[in-house]
């Protein structure tokens, strides 16, 4: 596989036409990189993903930013598969956003991809790494432990998800299926993607532009 860049951008359901999600995402053999923004009605987020092989998660870096104040999370798995939050934060939040980093290490044992909130792009990973997209692709039964990344607080906490073949990518439009489940939030969603593992339509979160 050559390395491919890929731009794309998504634009939330109907409950929240106006956040816009936008990402470059350069397709390595067996990894990514990824750059992108995200535009709310009372707040942006801007962040910076490395993997390595296996689209295992390596660092994380993810800005947000409202009316008065600003947060900063650089979040990296370590060799050793713990992971570490460096946390900055300035001005006055709303009193209702959480702190940001880690809640419980602990929790996040086992896990080796990050998931950012709302964000399509950090579903790519799990896909790639089951290999979802092909005729022959395994049954996945037991879930994935995330360090998901709530946004804008940055909060990080253990979400467990299930991805799993549904249709495979079709030659003539290019798109296939993949079931998506969140445990920790009793939440199915079928996922139409694209020949790179990449969202097109996320069921009430977001779809391509």
């Amino acid at each position: 596989m050559t390395t491919t860049t890929r731009h794309v951008a998504w634009r939330g359901w109907d409950d929240d036409p106006d956040r816009l999600e936008a990402a470059t995402v350069t397709l390595h053999e067996n990894r990514l990189d990824a750059l992108g923004t995200s535009r709310a009605t009372d707040h942006v987020t801007a962040w910076a993903l490395t993997t390595g092989p296996g689209w295992v998660t390596q660092r994380l870096e993810i800005s947000s930013r409202g009316v008065g104040w600003s947060r900063h999370l650089t979040l990296t798995r370590l060799p050793d598969g713990a992971w570490q939050a460096d946390v900055q934060a300035s001005g006055r939040a709303p009193d209702d956003l959480p702190a940001p980093g880690i809640t419980d290490p602990r929790e996040l044992d086992g896990a080796v991809d990050c998931d950012i909130a709302l964000c399509p792009v950090t579903n790519t990973m799990p896909i790639l790494r089951l290999g979802l997209l092909g005729a022959d692709a395994p049954p996945r039964e037991t879930p994935f432990v995330m360090a998901w990344v709530d946004v804008p607080s940055l909060q990080v906490l253990r979400s467990d998800q299930v991805y799993a073949a549904r249709t495979p990518v079709d030659t003539t439009t290019g798109h296939g299926t993949v079931t998506y489940t969140s445990a920790t939030r009793d939440f199915t969603a079928d996922l139409t993607v694209d020949a790179d593992g990449i969202v097109v339509d996320y069921p009430q979160l977001a779809r391509r532009i």
